[in-house]
């Protein structure tokens, strides 16, 4: 597959986060958020066939004709590894590859908060990680899970479709469970976990209502359970799960999250000064005013308990871009594109705040 291995050369050259192959086209890189053709080359179909019968593991040759799509990681040898997913579009293959990072990220390598090590330490609970897609919250799980590895020991179990990152065991244990592999669904994965001993259990997407009562059960026997979600901030993450739920069981699922959830981590990754990007992050933590909060259905003031909550280890994406803008590693122009109130920021930017978080606080 000399024509492929080149292409992921180039791609790992010109530092590309993705890569999207279809017949006919020029493949297109990902690079720093932005998408660029590949001039030099453009694949037939029988040439992405081929890529993707030397590429696609055998166990999951069934599914691709049966689904239309199926998700996998592959091994380029002295290039590295790549999530790839492979499905149909117009009636042709097509393939859309994600590179993973050679060596397991630190947070201080992502350039993530310190209140997320703290948060990753946490006893039991469920930890929300969430964003767009390509946001970085792999890479945040693996930094989570990576942290705990070095430094508690613990039986931890990870549930992933595909794997991406491997670990080895340092002061704990991890055993790493690919869907379509090792079990046939995270469903299923999550009915027998509980029988494992696990103290940590890592979920790669949370989809469905049943993989999300099975975390809210395992958490709520006392484990830790780290997982992502699709969501544009913190606050909304948790009307985004009770809508995998039919309305008349709303109110109890609410409860029970109110109970067993430990933090929501969001993500954006903005356009850092100097190339690259850089993750602004809104964090919200279940203290017992966010626990209330969500209790009594309060869930449209989330964001003022968020944005009055920093010494808790909260804050919200317009706080973090304002960090980072001072810290001189974005642009206020850019802070402002991926700001949720860019009004605000622009005030605070310019030395105004305005208290208005602690009057909603006060008066609901």
């Amino acid at each position: 597959m000399d024509a492929l291995h080149n292409l992921l050369k180039f791609a790992l050259n010109m530092s590309a986060s993705d890569i999207h192959i279809k017949p006919d086209h020029h493949p297109t890189l990902r690079v720093a958020g932005e998408l660029f053709p590949v001039q030099e080359t453009v694949p037939t179909e029988a040439d992405v066939n081929a890529m993707v019968a030397h590429m696609l593991p055998r166990h999951l040759e069934t599914r691709l004709e049966r689904e239309k799509e199926a998700d996998f990681s592959y091994y380029a040898p002295n290039i590295g590894r790549y999530r790839v997913n492979v499905y149909y579009q117009r009636g042709q293959l097509a393939l859309a590859l994600r590179y993973v990072k050679p060596h397991i990220p630190t947070f201080e390598e992502l350039r993530l908060p310190p209140q997320l090590a703290k948060i990753a330490s946490g006893d039991r609970g469920i930890v929300l990680v969430t964003g767009a897609t390509g946001c970085g919250k792999s890479s945040t799980l693996a930094a989570m899970v990576n942290h705990i590895n070095q430094t508690e020991k613990c039986h931890i179990i990870t549930m992933e479709d595909p794997i991406e990152f491997h670990f080895e065991d340092h002061q704990s244990v991890i055993e790493q469970r690919e869907v379509g592999l090792d079990t046939l669904s995270f469903e299923r994965a999550l009915v027998h976990v509980m029988r494992q001993d696990p103290d940590v259990i890592m979920i790669g997407e949370m989809r469905d209502s049943q993989s999300f009562m099975a975390a809210l059960a395992a958490a709520d026997t006392g484990h830790l359970v780290l997982t992502t979600l699709h969501t544009t901030t913190a606050y909304s993450a948790i009307g985004r799960v009770l809508d995998f739920f039919p309305a008349h069981e709303r109110e109890q699922i609410r409860r029970q999250i109110a109970a067993n959830l430990l933090a929501v981590v969001c993500q954006r990754l903005v356009p850092a000064l100097g190339g690259g990007r850089v993750p602004a992050v809104e964090i919200m933590i279940n203290t017992p005013t966010v626990r209330k909060l969500i209790d009594e259905n309060r869930l449209d003031t989330l964001f003022a308990a968020i944005e009055t909550g920093h010494e808790d280890g909260m804050q919200t994406f317009n706080q973090s871009l304002y960090k980072l803008v001072k810290e001189k590693l974005i642009t206020e122009e850019n802070a402002l594109t991926f700001a949720t109130n860019p009004d605000a920021l622009r005030m605070n930017l310019r030395g105004i705040f305005l208290d208005e978080s602690r009057r909603i606080l006060a008066t609901t």
